[in-house]
């Protein structure tokens, strides 16, 4: 994937089809579509300054800056005098669940908290790259990392503790590694006892509860898109014991992980609050 693409590579968006990229451009740069367009666009600020045009308002985006606009008439660019890096990504909202939906036709969030911007920052840089390659499943895929944005932006205006959030990230992507509330406790700099007290409090489970929820998504994701069968999945998700996790599993989904890798999933969903035992 290239670092930064060119705008002129690009048509206009295809609805039902996500695209997405990488701009660093100077004030030359500019968009404007007054019939507006069926897609929503969301973009990240990386440096630099750009705006909006929306209905005779104009909204100016910097650096740490999510913006999302809806498919209403616009104009966008980079500001005078100015270069404008930023990632972006165009969708049909359609596409996503309606709890992702929002009132406003274009809002600017200001994502001030480092690891959470870095985080956004990274699920675009999959999107970039899944929606460029068009590999297997690239469309899922797609959509995952953009729930992630989206979700991450949602968490922002409740001002969840960033060593929480640190906590919850280390947990996502290490989730295969054995795991102590001792080790967690360090890399965040909390003791033991107040990350688990905290974090319960924040997050609504305890540590281990969340890890292995985490870790029966993952491993759900890997049944339903790859051919990875159960104990390999198991094993790839973090569990040592394949009747330890086969046992949350049912517990979480309603059915085996086996009848789960053949389609089997009508009774989804049911015992999720008994999934978190201890792992």
């Amino acid at each position: 994937m290239k670092h930064i693409n060119v705008p002129g590579t690009y048509g206009q968006p295809v609805p039902g089809v996500i695209v997405a990229g990488h701009f660093d451009e100077g004030d030359s740069y500019s968009v404007k579509r007054p019939g507006g367009m069926r897609d929503c666009l969301i973009t990240l600020t990386l440096g630099g300054e750009g705006y909006f045009i929306t209905n005779g308002r104009k909204r100016i985006c910097r650096a740490g800056d999510l913006t999302i606009l809806k498919g209403v008439p616009h104009q966008y660019g980079t500001s005078r005098g100015q270069r404008w890096n930023f990632v972006w990504a165009h969708f049909s909202p359609e596409l996503l669940e309606p709890r992702f939906d929002f009132a406003e036709e274009c809002a600017v969030f200001p994502v001030d908290n480092m690891y959470m911007r870095k985080r956004m920052y990274r699920a675009f840089k999959r999107v970039i790259a899944d929606a460029q390659e068009r590999g297997p499943y690239w469309q899922e895929l797609c959509l995952h990392s953009l729930r992630e944005i989206l979700l991450l932006n949602q968490r922002r205006s409740h001002r969840m503790d960033p060593r929480i959030e640190q906590a919850l990230h280390l947990l996502s992507t290490q989730m295969k590694k054995p795991f102590l509330v001792a080790d967690l406790a360090r890399e965040v700099g909390l003791s033991p006892s107040r990350l688990s007290h905290l974090f319960k409090e924040t997050v609504g489970c305890s540590i281990v509860e969340s890890l292995n929820r985490m870790r029966l998504d993952q491993a759900a994701l890997l049944l339903e898109h790859t051919e990875r069968g159960p104990s390999e999945v198991a094993y790839d998700v973090g569990f040592q014991n394949y009747n330890h996790f086969a046992g949350l599993f049912r517990k979480r989904f309603g059915v085996s992980p086996r009848a789960y890798k053949n389609g089997d999933r009508e009774h989804l969903g049911r015992g999720v609050k008994n999934s978190g035992e201890q792992g």
